[in-house]
C-alpha cells in the first residue's frame, strides 16, 4: 500500500527527514506492507528572504537604546491593568507606621477614592477628555474602566495605605494609568492611540482625581520596570527583530507564498500523485493539508480527478480557510466536488492551527474528524501528532 507524506510550513530538508522517519515508522507499525514516499517541497516551493532580509528593521545594528522601558511597562499594563495598584498597595502595607491621622478626617487615600467615585460616567461632548477619548477610539470603554477600577480590590487596598500626600500623589498617577490601561486592553487593535495621547489621557484622569504627578519617580517603578523589560515581548522584538524574522521567515513566508503562487506546489503534487503506481493515501500536515485539499478539489472540478485512496489532513487549516473563502480549490460556501476522495481530518484541541472539517461540510459522509491529544501546549502540539500511536491507528482503521 502506497503513502505520500506532504509536510507543512517552515519545514526544510533536515527537519523533513526527522518528520518523515516518524511518519514512516508509525505507518509501518500499523501497516507492515506500507510504502511511504517523500514529498518534500520546502526547498523548491518554500519561501526565502531573497534580499537577505533587507526589508526588516533591526536586521542591521541600530545605534539607539536596546530597550524602551516605557513601552515595556505599558505592555505589562495591557496584560494586567491593575498590576501597579497591586504593587502600590503591597509597598504601602510594608511602609505603614503607627502614626495617628486627624480623627474624623478622610485620609489622602480616601480622598482619591471619593474623587474616582465622583467622576461622571458621561462627559460633556466638548470636554477635552471626551474629545481625546473619541479621537483615540477609547470612548466606549470609559465607563467600564471607571467601574473596573472603583470596584477592584487593588484600588481599595491602595487607597487604604495612602496615608500622606506623597502616597496619594502616587496613587493618583497609577489609578490614571490603570484606567487608560483598562480602556486600551478592551479596545485592543481598534484603538488609535499614540504614546503622547496615552500620556495626556493619564494626565487628565489623574488630574481629576486631585492633581497630577506626571514624571514623578514612583515606588512601583523600580519593582515593575525591570520585570516589564524582561517579560515584555515588544522589548525583546525591538532588540531581536532581525534575528526573529530570519528564523520565522520560512514559516510565515511559506504560507504567504502559497497563497500568492500556490499553483506551482499544486502542480508538483499532481505529478507526484499521478506518477504513483497505485492510488496512494496522501497525508498532509498543516499547509501540506491545505495544498492537498486544493489540488484534489481543483482536479475534481476539472473533471479529471486524481486517483487517491484516502486523504488524511493532520493539524490542518483547510476547513478554516474554506470558511474564510480563502481556498483556491473551492469557491466560498461550495461543497466538495463529487469526485473528491474520502477525507480523514485529524486534530488536537490544544493545537490552535487545527480545525474541524465535518461541520464545514455538513452531511458529507466522505469526511471524518478524529480528535487526538498530545497533552502538550501550542506550538509543540502542532508537531506532536507524529509521536502519537493513535494517529496511525486511526489511519489504519480508515483503510480497513
Amino acid at each position: 500500500m502506497r503513502f505520500v507524506f506532504v509536510h507543512g510550513t517552515g519545514v526544510r530538508r533536515e527537519r523533513f527527514e526527522e518528520l518523515f522517519a516518524l511518519v514512516e515508522a508509525g505507518l509501518l507499525r500499523e501497516i507492515p506492507e506500507a510504502e511511504v514516499e517523500r514529498c518534500y517541497w520546502g526547498a523548491e516551493f518554500g519561501a526565502e528572504l531573497s534580499a537577505g532580509g533587507a526589508s526588516v528593521p533591526g536586521m542591521r545594528p541600530h545605534p539607539g537604546p536596546e530597550a524602551d522601558p516605557e513601552t515595556a511597562e505599558w505592555l505589562l499594563l495591557l496584560t494586567d491593568p491593575l498590576c501597579e495598584l497591586r504593587v502600590l498597595a503591597k509597598l504601602g502595607t510594608e511602609a505603614q507606621d503607627d502614626g495617628f491621622g486627624l480623627l474624623g478626617a478622610p485620609s489622602p487615600g480616601e480622598n482619591v477614592g471619593n474623587a474616582l467615585r465622583a467622576l461622571p460616567g458621561v462627559l460633556a461632548p466638548d470636554d477635552e477628555l471626551a474629545v481625546l477619548l473619541r479621537e483615540t477610539g477609547l470612548a466606549d470603554g470609559y465607563r467600564n474602566a471607571l467601574r473596573t477600577a472603583e470596584r477592584s480590590d487593588e484600588f481599595h487596598a491602595a487607597c487604604l495605605v495612602a496615608e500622606d500626600d506623597a502616597a496619594a500623589a502616587e496613587l493618583r498617577v497609577h489609578t490614571g494609568r490603570a484606567l487608560v490601561a483598562v480602556m486600551l486592553a478592551e479596545a485592543r487593535d481598534t484603538a488609535l492611540c499614540t504614546d503622547a495621547e496615552r500620556d495626556r489621557l493619564v494626565d487628565l484622569l489623574s488630574g481629576r482625581l486631585g492633581g497630577t504627578a506626571r514624571g514623578m519617580l514612583t515606588r512601583t517603578a523600580s519593582v515593575l520596570s525591570r520585570l516589564a523589560q524582561r517579560v515584555a515581548t515588544q522589548s525583546f522584538l525591538d532588540r531581536k527583530r532581525g534575528e526573529v524574522t530570519s528564523e520565522k521567515a520560512s514559516e510565515i513566508g511559506d504560507i504567504l507564498r502559497y497563497q500568492a503562487r500556490g499553483q506551482h506546489l499544486r502542480a508538483h503534487l499532481e505529478r507526484v500523485i499521478g506518477n504513483s503506481p497505485e492510488p496512494p493515501v496522501v497525508i498532509g500536515h498543516s499547509l501540506g493539508g491545505i495544498a492537498l485539499v486544493d489540488t484534489l478539489a481543483l482536479a475534481a472540478r476539472r473533471q479529471s480527478p486524481l486517483p487517491v485512496r484516502l486523504l488524511v489532513t493532520v493539524g490542518s487549516q483547510a476547513p478554516f480557510l474554506h470558511e474564510l473563502g480563502a481556498l483556491a480549490g473551492l469557491e466560498p460556501g461550495d461543497r466538495l466536488p463529487a469526485d473528491f476522495p474520502r477525507w480523514l481530518n485529524i486534530y488536537d484541541r490544544r493545537d490552535v492551527l487545527s480545525y474541524l472539517a465535518e461541520p464545514v461540510f455538513p452531511g458529507d459522509g466522505r469526511i471524518t474528524d478524529h480528535e487526538v491529544r498530545s497533552g502538550m501546549p501550542f506550538p509543540v502540539s502542532h508537531s506532536a501528532y507524529w509521536k502519537l500511536p493513535s494517529v496511525f491507528e486511526r489511519i489504519a482503521e480508515a483503510l480497513r
